[in-house]
């Protein structure tokens, strides 16, 4: 069976969460395709060359979820030639037999047009950027900063920027917690998978 899932949304509001939860509900294969830019950019050098030369140790790397490391991804992820790099991987993942979920900014909108269900993650700058702070620490208000000045990229770039799908449902973690935020993710796909 092929069913994908494509979950979008800016950083820190709950997607990675939320697309494993749904992954291990409904035994379908993950991907943090937001990974795969953070192993380019963590790599060093020249980001088309690192892309086209991924490996499974880049996408082990230790660091990969550290502030630097996404801030890295989000500078790479402006190149055209990277990102074209990324999209054949991502799609041929998505497609592949017994389900998949991708996480990122453009899986509804760019990278699985055709997904089966689409969900768009969100929660306010100010709540974003308090989850954010108490994963990696140091100061409040350049941990927020750093998260508009990514937001602004992200959705701001000419190639494939950060915005809603049409037909995907939103669903705002603000005010709520992990259990609720994944209990609307699985009704939603639950109801598409019939």
């Amino acid at each position: 069976m092929q069913f994908t899932v494509a979950i979008d949304g800016p950083a820190a509001a709950g997607k990675g969460t939320i697309s494993r939860a749904v992954a291990a509900r409904f035994g379908f294969r993950h991907l943090d395709t937001g990974l795969l830019y953070r192993a380019v950019g963590a790599k060093g050098g020249d980001p088309v060359a690192a892309a086209l030369g991924l490996t499974a140790e880049d996408l082990a790397r230790a660091d990969l979820r550290s502030m630097e490391a996404g801030q890295a991804a989000s500078r790479v992820a402006v190149i055209p030639e990277v990102r074209a790099a990324l999209v054949d991987f991502q799609r041929r993942f998505a497609r592949s037999d017994g389900g998949a979920v991708l996480d990122g900014r453009d899986i509804g909108t760019v990278i699985c047009p055709e997904a089966e269900v689409k969900l768009y993650i969100t929660a306010s700058a100010e709540v974003r950027a308090h989850r954010r702070w108490r994963e990696v620490g140091g100061d409040a208000g350049q941990v927020l900063a750093a998260l508009q000045e990514r937001d602004a990229r992200d959705m701001g770039r000419a190639d494939a920027p950060l915005r809603v799908a049409a037909d995907a449902v939103l669903i705002d973690t603000s005010a709520l917690d992990v259990d609720a935020a994944v209990a609307e993710a699985i009704k939603v796909v639950a109801q598409r998978l019939g």
